[in-house]
């Protein structure tokens, strides 16, 4: 659980840090006020997909232990945090180049878009794992009741 808990904080930093960055970036590059670029989204994405989905996972943890299906629970962690660092980090490469007038290629586009599809992945997984966790605590509930 410590390993959440750094995780959770990690990406609140980074969170707060890229919100600074580009406010900072678009002033640097006077870029208009208001004007959208994906830039203004990374901020968003690494608070709510990083660092709120790693604190409920942390609940879910303590909760039901997920941890307990190791490789699982392993291959969760590394194919969501890969995600959500991937989308990101194309996000910014992606709001940068908008900001400072140059063209996107479509290779950003692409690693962008493995970067959600492991994040899909990534909570296909926690979704097995918490179906399979709840069925066992489900199922062993009525026969700890009845002891």
């Amino acid at each position: 659980m410590p390993k959440l808990v750094n995780l959770a904080f990690l990406y609140m930093l980074l969170g707060v840090a890229s919100g600074l960055f580009f406010r900072e970036f678009t002033k640097l590059n006077d870029f208009p006020d208001g004007a959208w670029t994906q830039l203004s989204v990374v901020h968003t994405h690494l608070l709510v997909l990083g660092f709120i989905v790693i604190l409920l996972v942390l609940v879910l943890e303590k909760l039901f232990a997920l941890s307990t299906q190791r490789k699982m629970y392993s291959w969760f962690l590394w194919t969501y945090n890969t995600g959500v660092v991937l989308t990101a980090g194309m996000l910014t490469v992606h709001g940068m180049l908008t900001i400072t007038g140059h063209e996107s290629s479509a290779m950003i586009s692409g690693i962008a878009g493995l970067g959600h599809m492991l994040l899909t992945t990534g909570m296909i997984l926690l979704f097995i794992m918490l179906r399979r966790t709840v069925t066992v605590t489900k199922a062993a509930a009525p026969a700890a009741a009845s002891i």
